[in-house]
C-alpha cells in the first residue's frame, strides 16, 4: 500500500481505493492479489501509525470488495472489518469490468450473487454480538434461485444479535425498462419474492428501506410486506402490479418517503401515512384519478409527472393535493388542470420538467400568482428524443396525447411577486415564445435577482440534430438582453452559461427519492 502522504480523511480513502483499484474487478471477494506493504517501522507506512477507529472511518467509505482486500495486510486489518459501521454489498461489484445491470447476463447474474452471498457471510459472520454497532446494512441482489433466501436469512440472523440502526433491501431482476417484462415473466418474479419475503420475515421486519422493481404481486401481497416492515421509512416500486386494474392502498405508521414509478394500479390511495414527507409518483397507466391521499399531514415535497395518453383524465392539482400543504414541487404533465391552487400557498421550490417545445409557457405564471413564496422556479422546455416517441402512426397507435396544452385559470396580468429570486431554464432557445415569457416574469417578480440560460442537455443516447438557438456569442447575448429588458424595470442578471452550475444541475431532477438515487447509481456505475 503506497502511502507518502497523510493531510487528512479525504487522502487516505483516496489512497486506499488507489491501492486497491489495481486488484481486477473480476476476481472475488475472497482471491485478491496481495498488496506491497511497506517494512513494519518504514517511515512510507504511515497509516499502520494511525488509532483504529480512524482506519475504520476511512474503510467504511469503501465498497465491499476493496475493503475485504484490506485484511490480508496484516492481522490487525483483518479485525477492522467486524468494526465497521457502515456494510454496503452489492452484488454489482463483483461484475467484471464494462459490465453493468444494462447488459448483464444470465451466467453473470448466478456468479455475482454467489459472491454476494458468500461476502454477506463472511462479513456478518466475523462480528462478535452486540460488540459494535451497524449504523447501516444494505444489500444488493438478483431475484435468482434461493440467493435472495440465504442472503435474507444472515441479515435475519444479524438483526437477532446486533443493533442495527438502518438496514435495506434492494431487489433486481437485471431487467431495464419496464418492456423488459413481460405478462408472464412478471408474476414468477413476483412469486420468487413473495418465497423470499416468507423465508425471511425476522429480516423483512427489521428493514427500515426496501426497493422493489418488476414485480406482479397477489391481492394482498403488499399489504402483507407492508405490516411485516414496522420499521419501514423508505420504499420503492418500478413496475410493480396487482394484475388486473387494481387499487393499491397505503396504510403505514413510520413510512416517510414513497415512490411509485411505472406501476399498472388503477388508482393508489395513500389512506393512512402520518409520518410520510416526500413522494414521487411517476408514470402511471390509468382512466381515472391517478392518486388519491388522505391523512398525510407531514407531506411537503412532491414529485408528479407522466407521459400522456388519450384516454388519461385531466388530473386536478387542487383535487389532488388538497389536503396537503407542499413546500416542493416537481411535475410534468401534458394534461393538467386546475382552479385556484391554495395548496400552493407553501409552495418555495417549483421543478417544471418535460414542458413541450414551441408551446405557450405563459400558463406557468399561475405558480406565481398561487406561490406567494416560492422563491426557485426550475423549469426544462425539452422534446427529448431519445425517450419521445415522434412516429405519428406510432403515437396513433399506442394512443399519445396530442394535446400538449394544459387547462388553468388565467393568471392576472399585473401580477407582482414579492419573493421569487431564482428562475432557471433548461434548454432555452431564443424563440419569441420563450423571450416574451422571460419578460412576463421579469416584469412580474419584483425582486427577481438571477436568471440562468441553459442551452440543450446533453444526453449519450440522443440523434437529435435540430438546430440549437442559444445565445452562444457575445453579440448574441446583448441582443437577447435588450430583447428581454425593453420597456422593463428589473434588476436581474441574466446569465447565458454555456456550463452548467454544479448546484443547479444536482437540482435538475429535484426532488428525487432517495432510492431512484441510489438504483441509478447500481445501473451506471460501470
Amino acid at each position: 500500500m503506497d502511502v507518502t502522504t497523510i493531510r487528512g480523511d479525504g487522502t487516505l480513502v483516496i489512497a486506499l481505493v488507489q491501492s486497491s483499484s489495481a486488484c481486477s474487478r473480476q476476481r472475488t471477494l475472497f482471491s485478491p492479489t496481495t498488496p506491497t506493504v511497506a517494512p513494519k517501522g518504514s517511515r512510507d507506512d504511515r497509516i499502520s501509525a494511525l488509532p483504529d477507529d480512524v482506519l475504520v472511518n476511512i474503510i467504511d467509505r469503501l465498497n465491499v470488495p476493496d475493503a475485504a482486500r484490506t485484511s490480508i495486510l496484516s492481522r490487525r486489518w483483518s479485525q477492522l472489518s467486524a468494526k465497521l459501521s457502515r456494510l454496503i454489498i452489492n452484488a454489482q461489484d463483483f461484475l467484471p469490468e464494462g459490465v453493468s445491470n444494462v447488459n448483464v447476463s444470465d451466467d453473470e447474474m448466478v456468479r455475482v450473487n454467489a459472491a454476494a452471498v458468500e461476502a454477506t457471510k463472511s462479513i456478518l459472520t466475523r462480528r462478535s454480538p452486540g460488540e459494535h454497532t451497524i449504523r447501516f446494512l444494505s444489500t444488493a441482489f438478483y431475484l435468482r434461485d434461493d440467493v435472495p433466501i440465504s442472503i435474507g436469512q444472515a441479515v435475519g440472523h444479524t438483526m437477532e444479535t446486533h443493533l442495527v440502526e438502518m438496514a435495506q433491501f434492494s431487489v433486481m431482476t437485471g431487467k431495464v425498462g419496464t418492456d423488459d417484462l413481460n405478462d408472464v415473466e412478471l408474476p414468477i418474479c413476483g412469486r420468487e419474492f413473495m418465497r423470499f419475503f416468507d423465508a425471511c420475515q425476522n429480516a423483512f421486519g427489521g428493514l427500515t428501506s426496501l426497493d422493489m422493481e418488476d414485480l406482479r404481486f397477489g391481492e394482498s401481497d403488499i399489504s402483507n410486506v407492508l405490516i411485516t416492515c414496522k420499521r419501514l421509512k423508505h420504499l420503492r416500486m418500478m413496475n410493480c402490479d396487482s394484475g388486473d386494474p387494481s387499487t393499491l392502498q397505503i396504510e403505514h405508521a413510520h413510512l416517510s418517503e414513497l415512490s411509485i414509478a411505472g406501476c399498472s394500479f388503477e388508482q393508489v390511495k395513500l389512506n393512512w401515512l402520518p409520518q410520510l414527507t416526500q413522494m414521487t409518483f411517476d408514470q402511471w397507466i390509468d382512466y381515472q384519478d391517478p392518486l388519491v391521499l388522505g391523512h398525510v399531514p407531514l407531506l411537503e415535497t412532491v414529485s408528479f409527472t407522466n407521459i400522456g395518453y388519450s384516454f388519461n383524465k385531466l388530473v386536478k392539482l387542487s383535487e389532488v393535493l388538497s389536503s396537503t400543504s407542499i413546500r416542493v414541487l416537481k411535475f410534468g404533465c401534458s394534461q393538467l388542470t386546475e382552479s385556484l391552487a391554495s395548496v400552493f400557498r407553501q409552495l418555495r421550490f417549483v421543478n417544471l420538467v418535460a414542458l413541450p417545445e414551441g408551446y405557450d409557457l405563459t400558463w406557468t405564471m399561475f405558480i406565481l400568482e398561487a406561490a406567494p413564496l416560492l422563491k426557485e422556479l426550475y423549469m426544462t422546455v425539452w422534446d427529448h428524443a431519445c425517450i419521445m416517441e415522434t412516429d405519428e402512426e406510432t403515437r396513433k397507435e399506442e394512443f399519445y396525447c396530442e394535446n400538449r396544452g394544459v387547462e388553468w385559470d388565467s393568471a392576472a396580468a399585473d401580477i407582482k411577486h414579492q419573493n421569487l429570486a431564482t428562475l432557471i431554464i433548461f434548454c432555452f432557445e431564443s424563440d419569441d415564445y420563450m423571450v416574451s415569457y422571460l419578460r412576463r416574469v421579469m416584469a412580474a417578480a419584483v425582486n427577481l435577482e438571477d436568471v440562468f440560460l441553459y442551452s440543450r442537455l446533453e444526453c449519450d443516447n440522443c440523434q437529435d440534430t435540430k438546430p440549437i438557438r442559444f445565445p452562444w456569442t457575445k453579440r448574441q447575448r446583448i441582443s437577447l438582453k435588450k430583447r428581454v429588458t425593453a420597456g422593463i424595470e428589473s434588476l436581474a442578471i441574466i446569465h447565458a452559461c454555456s456550463t452548467i452550475r454544479d448546484d443547479h444541475l444536482s437540482k435538475y431532477q429535484y426532488p428525487e427519492c432517495s432510492l431512484d438515487v441510489s438504483r441509478k447509481r447500481l445501473l451506471y456505475r460501470q
